[in-house]
């Protein structure tokens, strides 16, 4: 299920986004002490993490971590990692606890399970915030790798999988789609005309190996809301 939330321009959306988030991560530190919430890497959240950063929330008790990551090092241009601390751990939320997924040089089997389970201290997430490629990917789950069944899996455990894509560059670490679909509030945050054209195909099938966005939007059990800009 989808709800649509559309705004007249990225500013307008960033400030409305944070604002909305923001009350929600308050709201679970008041009903039980702490909060959860794990970003999309890409330009398009550059604007929303300065936004959200400024928001005086008791960011101590927040706990902050990606969707996914390339396997790079995290001082490397095209790591999510560096772009959430250069971007999002500033001002208000330098208080937040920054759960990184790349905290080994190799990765393992072994390291996804120990990671996993580290994991579960935060999980479910009480805010998750999805991306999404021109090609339906989502995370890092994509409809070209040999790993796609095993991110979509509904049955699996939730957790933290290795998916190596054929279309795009570098390893990648992701939460499983059993691991996102439990969160308590679920984002896709897309920008662009292209963006909207991407949505509109992933509707019109149920195909989730072909496009693994349709398995958010479409799941009956969760509501997806879109924040949409041009």
């Amino acid at each position: 299920m989808i709800i649509n939330n559309t705004f007249q321009s990225r500013p307008q959306l960033d400030k409305k986004f944070a604002l909305r988030i923001a009350k929600q991560l308050a709201a679970a530190i008041a009903d039980k002490g702490s909060a959860s919430i794990a970003f999309s890497g890409g330009s398009t959240p550059k604007g929303l993490f300065t936004e959200l950063s400024n928001k005086n929330i008791d960011w101590s008790k927040v706990t902050v971590t990606l969707v996914d990551d390339r396997w790079v090092d995290t001082t490397n241009n095209d790591s999510n990692d560096r772009l959430l601390r250069e971007n999002l751990l500033q001002n208000y939320a330098t208080n937040a606890t920054f759960f990184s997924l790349k905290q080994a040089n190799n990765l393992t089997e072994s390291y996804l399970a120990d990671l996993t389970k580290l994991a579960n201290d935060f999980m479910p997430l009480d805010v998750a915030i999805l991306g999404m490629g021109e090609d339906g990917h989502t995370a890092s789950i994509f409809p070209c790798s040999a790993q796609v069944h095993q991110g979509l899996d509904e049955n699996a455990e939730p957790s933290l999988i290795k998916v190596v894509p054929t279309t795009a560059p570098y390893e990648r670490v992701t939460f499983n789609f059993a691991a996102l679909i439990q969160s308590s509030n679920l984002y896709l945050h897309v920008v662009g005309q292209s963006k909207q054209d991407v949505i509109s195909q992933a509707l019109a099938n149920d195909d989730a190996t072909q496009m693994p966005i349709r398995a958010f939007l479409q799941n009956k059990d969760k509501t997806c809301n879109i924040f949409w800009a041009e």
